[in-house]
């Protein structure tokens, strides 16, 4: 499988995933770190890709969504953002919102 294919089935197989540095237990950077604890705290469960697993992903996962920066955060197949706008978001209580299905996005 064509590495944008698997990056398109794992965001379209997953209602939450992150794309991250590291994992959850172990982020292996800030940015992923501060990501993954915002996305943690509104209490859903979440898929995960570690990157730094993966370079083929690494490498091309900038150009599937037009996204420059890891960690990237999709929910219901769409590009939510990076670590700034997912901490904004948790921040106003929309994230958890959008992360519940209870906000258009």
């Amino acid at each position: 499988m064509d590495v944008m294919d698997r990056i398109k089935d794992t965001v379209e197989s997953n209602r939450i995933v992150l794309f991250m540095k590291g994992s959850p237990e172990m982020p292996q950077c800030g940015f992923s770190g501060r990501t993954v604890q915002a996305v943690i705290a509104c209490g859903q469960e979440f898929a995960y890709v570690d990157i730094l697993a993966d370079p083929e992903i690494r490498e091309n996962l900038p150009r599937y969504a037009n996204w420059p920066t890891f960690p990237q955060l999709y929910i219901d197949g769409e590009l939510v953002g990076g670590c700034d706008i997912t901490l904004e978001l948790y921040m106003s209580g929309d994230l958890k919102k959008m992360i519940d299905g209870e906000a258009a996005h």
